[in-house]
């Protein structure tokens, strides 16, 4: 049976838009000396009222690619980038670009337990981070042996990028305050630590840039059904596709206004956040956390136009009891995904505000977005039609045979934003991806249908994976940090059903003998809470004498998956 290339009707595909773009063969440097040339005084980024523009952001970011080739940075150097949302994090993703070297995005969540991995992965040498964080990463890099180690660590405040006083229109809570403000005391550390002010202010030039659009630009980690966290391998060719085309799809131009709240560390917040924006010379209002009522006033203050988000954060905020005072009428497009959209939520943004959410669909593999909802003709719990130049079917998982419209199947992706594999895992790379009509097909591990119009769904993963808000929790990767808890024997996660989250974390937990009957459930969550990041943590813990296994001795996790959504 031959395989049937499905393009997207032309009453569907918008009009304005063409079917594949011709992509800068440039560099993601490049962007920025651009933007900077073109802009220089223009706000690139504004924190609390703060602003930094496209010239201080290129001049900061040249500083710092000196220091980091000083310390012996080269090209294709791996440089680890553990940090919130804030313009130091913009600046350092820059200055690696400038220095031709390779970001590696850390979640600032994780623990020193799960930090190390992010060392000695990738083999990276030197690491950027703040002041809060910088424990975590000390404690992790003491723990190597001293042929893996960090050897330089480059720590900045974030109140190094506050204003002198914040407008009351822009004052964070107090305890936002209070974390923005500190200054804890610098570890002691086995690496070389160097204070941002010192790095920038060291006057040192780096050479000319070298970096060609095929090297190795960036590598965010994602998880799988095994072993521990893997590197996707993006090219600044794999990135550029969905930097332009973000801002096309969107209707988004120089003019534009985004609030950056999505973190910056995940492949979304990274498209939407850093490379998108540099790219067109719009200015990004950013958030290091999440506070509906900030974001509401930010909205309304900076006349926010675009906002990439996760469907929580509109429920949030329409539960705020101020949240007809905000004026969001600025807000233009309004698109995100990592969760359904609840179509009462959806139905109020249009009836109140006369916005429609574009729900999009995206892996860390294909630099966020493979597909997404045309915003003048989106549908609602839809992962959307493929984008610029995709090529996306619906193929039967064991046979690989492509499934008529209306069947499911899993999707497998062609495009220009695909990745270049795991690094350092040529069999996991290899298994990634087939050949279909000749050309390479990424496989997704979700399930879906597509309708006749072209618009993808999902109905189901095939990977082990739970949804949190949008962050997606791989079980494999907590069952190895629990146990190392010195209560559990045993152990096996699963997803439990959310009303706000769409799905929490499950602990189904084999206590050791000289625990029973002394540990309790919230003493397996504390511990957690303290070895791993807040989105992996258990909401929920059930103890039982024994977990089910086959006949080779493997957990039978789908059983206690399926018995959990029975009972719920």
């Amino acid at each position: 049976m031959p395989h049937v290339t499905f393009t997207v009707p032309d009453t569907v595909w918008p009009a304005r838009l063409p079917r594949a773009l011709v992509v800068p063969d440039t560099t993601l440097w490049f962007n920025l000396e651009v933007s900077a040339r073109r802009y220089p005084a223009k706000a690139a980024y504004r924190f609390f009222g703060r602003e930094l523009s496209y010239a201080d952001l290129h001049r900061q970011a040249e500083a710092l690619a000196g220091w980091l080739q000083a310390r012996g940075v080269q090209r294709g150097d791996r440089v680890l980038l553990f940090l919130q949302n804030c313009p130091q994090f913009v600046v350092a993703f820059y200055a690696v670009q400038r220095a031709d070297a390779v970001v590696v995005p850390v979640n600032p969540m994780n623990r020193a337990d799960e930090f190390g991995h992010y060392i000695t992965d990738p083999g990276a040498r030197v690491a950027i981070t703040s002041a809060d964080l910088a424990g975590i990463v000390a404690e992790a890099n003491g723990r190597l042996p001293e042929a893996q180690r960090l050897q330089h660590l480059l720590v900045t405040r974030l109140a190094d990028a506050l204003p002198q006083q914040i407008a009351p229109e822009e004052t964070p809570t107090p305890a936002l305050l209070d974390w923005l403000r500190a200054d804890p005391p610098l570890p002691a550390c086995t690496a070389t630590l160097t204070r941002w002010a010192q790095a920038l202010g060291a006057g040192l030039r780096p050479t000319p840039p070298q970096a060609q659009p095929d090297d190795l630009a960036l590598l965010p980690y994602t998880s799988g059904t095994t072993g521990l966290p893997k590197g996707c391998m993006h090219s600044h060719r794999t990135l550029m596709p969905n930097a332009v085309g973000g801002g096309l799809w969107g209707q988004a131009s120089a003019e534009s206004v985004s609030l950056g709240v999505v973190p910056m560390f995940h492949i979304t917040g990274m498209m939407y956040g850093v490379l998108g924006p540099v790219y067109l010379g719009s200015t990004v209002v950013l958030l290091p956390r999440w506070d509906r009522e900030l974001a509401g006033r930010l909205i309304s203050r900076h006349r926010v136009t675009h906002w990439t988000c996760i469907p929580t954060m509109i429920i949030d905020l329409f539960g705020s009891p101020h949240y007809r005072s905000f004026d969001l009428s600025s807000l233009r497009y309004l698109s995100g995904g990592g969760a359904a959209m609840p179509q009462a939520v959806a139905e109020r943004l249009q009836a109140e505000f006369g916005l429609n959410f574009a729900e999009g669909y995206g892996l860390t593999e294909t630099a966020a977005p493979s597909h997404g909802n045309p915003p003048e003709r989106a549908k609602l719990q839809c992962l959307g039609i493929p984008l610029f130049g995709v090529d996306s079917r619906i193929i039967d998982p064991d046979t690989l045979r492509e499934q008529p419209v209306g069947e499911a199947g899993e999707i497998v992706t062609h495009g220009p934003m695909v990745f270049k594999g795991y690094w350092g895992h040529p069999e996991a790379s290899k298994a990634a991806f087939i050949q279909i009509d000749g050309k390479p097909f990424f496989r997704t591990g979700d399930l879906g249908r597509r309708d006749e119009e072209g618009y993808f769904f999902i109905t189901d993963r095939l990977k082990r994976m739970i949804n949190a808000s949008g962050y997606k929790v791989w079980p494999s990767e907590v069952e190895l940090l629990l146990f190392k808890c010195p209560h559990v024997q045993d152990a096996c996660i699963i997803g439990t059903l959310d009303a706000y989250r769409g799905e929490s974390v499950k602990a189904v937990v084999v206590l050791r003998e000289a625990a029973r009957g002394r540990v309790a459930e919230q003493d397996i969550i504390d511990w957690a809470r303290e070895h791993m990041a807040a989105y992996k943590v258990p909401r929920v813990v059930e103890f039982v004498d024994a977990l089910p296994k086959s006949g080779a001795g493997k957990v039978m996790w789908r059983a206690l998956q399926e018995r959990e959504r029975a009972g719920q």
